[in-house]
């Protein structure tokens, strides 16, 4: 999501009356490849770039192909690839060994869609735009091939069956995309789909994870301004009348622990109670219990962890398996870390590990593929 945002922002600073622009997206990756489907570049005429759809190797080449996008006016697909030992094949030598498709679709005012836009139609930035909010899995699709050109690049966000049928103009490929969207959405993971001269994109958005830490000291500040440089949201709870400056700007949102209602926790969110004290820290695991959050994580040791467990117990609030699974106390992976940069080092590396569902554990342990 973070990507996602970068661009969205950038673009929304662009007058596209002066200043021409592409937008390059990858839409298909066989093999190996440093970045997945659903990777993006903003590419303006003046030859600058933001974002990334490789490691270095392939944003040269695509610079061009977007600037050369740009001035043809309508969206191309280029295929690079690297498993070829070709000395004029872009990527050759890196050890990918991938094929990756990249889409470069031009941005013009008034025109979202190129020449070819339906009436009311959205462009890729458009529709972008309006999901870097989402707090649900969206779904977007996008036509990568098609027997009929003015089909090239159209996209559309799926909210429900109703409203896609009435917008899609795939006739009876309308069923089997429908059938591929939810299963992309039960997997959470995007796919590449193709049906004869068809092919489409289906990116599965999720949503951005969001920290809600309850606590005020110096140790929440670092951990939020990692989240920040992830691109994760964060929220801190803490009163606000003892709060320390730098602490606040390091939040998306804060909230005070003494008046303001609750923070919103949904199943993207990660709890960490962090106020370094047994009764406040009870309080609030009391209070977040409820709630859908898939991450409650916990500092300090064990002993007090379960001190905590055995306090709720006695007050008529025992712990389920299904909590206990959710809880992570002491939160952290176990990489030695000591400071306050290092344990939060470890929180956030071990939330993104539950979020993908993932142990944690080193990648030269894990057998296939990296990313799937």
């Amino acid at each position: 999501m973070k990507e996602i945002r970068t661009i969205v922002d950038a673009w929304k600073t662009i007058d596209l009356h002066e200043t021409r622009a592409a937008l390059a997206t990858v839409v298909r990756v066989e093999g190996s490849s440093y970045r997945r489907a659903g990777a993006r570049m903003l590419v303006l005429d003046n030859g600058t770039y933001l974002g990334g759809i490789s490691g270095g190797c392939l944003e040269g080449d695509a610079l061009r192909r977007a600037q050369k996008g740009i001035a043809l006016g309508h969206p191309s697909v280029i295929t690079y690839d690297t498993t070829q030992d070709d000395d004029y094949q872009i990527g050759v030598g890196l050890g990918c060994q991938g094929i990756i498709d990249v889409l470069f679709t031009p941005l013009r005012p008034g025109d979202p869609q190129g020449p070819y836009r339906a009436a009311g139609s959205q462009g890729p930035l458009e529709l972008l735009a309006g999901l870097t909010s989402t707090r649900v899995p969206v779904v977007l699709t996008t036509i990568t091939a098609a027997a009929d050109p003015h089909l090239l690049g159209k996209a559309c966000v799926y909210r429900d069956q109703d409203s896609f049928r009435a917008g899609c103009t795939l006739g009876d490929l309308v069923d089997p995309i429908l059938t591929q969207i939810q299963q992309a959405l039960k997997d959470r993971a995007s796919r590449s789909v193709a049906y004869g001269d068809t092919r489409l994109f289906i990116e599965v958005i999720l949503p951005a994870i969001h920290i809600v830490a309850y606590g005020g000291n110096y140790d929440i500040r670092t951990l939020l301004n990692q989240a920040t440089e992830l691109g994760w949201d964060s929220t801190v709870v803490l009163n606000t009348s003892r709060a320390n400056k730098t602490l606040v700007a390091a939040a998306t949102r804060v909230l005070d622990s003494n008046k303001d209602p609750g923070p919103a926790i949904d199943e993207y969110t990660a709890v960490l109670l962090m106020s370094h004290d047994y009764r406040t820290d009870t309080e609030n695991l009391r209070k977040v219990l409820p709630s859908p959050a898939p991450y409650i994580g916990l500092l300090g040791p064990r002993k007090r962890a379960i001190r905590i467990f055995e306090g709720l117990a006695e007050a008529g609030m025992p712990l389920g398996d299904a909590d206990l699974r959710r809880i992570y106390a002491p939160a952290g992976l176990d990489i030695g870390a000591a400071t306050p940069e290092e344990i939060a080092l470890s929180i956030l590396a071990e939330i993104r590990s539950h979020f993908s569902g993932r142990q944690g554990a080193s990648l030269r342990l894990r057998e296939g593929s990296i990313y799937s």
